[in-house]
């Protein structure tokens, strides 16, 4: 998840990510909220069209970031 790539990133894909990185959820509307017992913030996600909005995946990355999270770890 990068920069130009933000544009280009389908919501089932983030989806599938953030439940392998044991995130939690729950679905209110068109709005699907993830937690993780470990991190003070949630992350409040919305499809468009099957995609993700760009912002959303730059500020899920931003959090990745300053928690330490990495893609790969389970």
């Amino acid at each position: 998840m990068k920069g130009r790539k933000d544009y280009n990133v389908r919501f089932a894909d983030m989806q599938r990510l953030l439940n392998n990185l044991g995130f939690s959820y729950r679905i209110k509307g068109d709005h699907f909220i993830y937690w993780r017992d470990d991190i003070p913030e949630i992350i409040n996600i919305q499809p468009i069209g099957g995609m993700m909005k760009a912002y959303q995946v730059k500020q899920i990355r931003l959090l990745f970031e300053n928690y330490g999270i990495q893609e790969d770890e389970k």
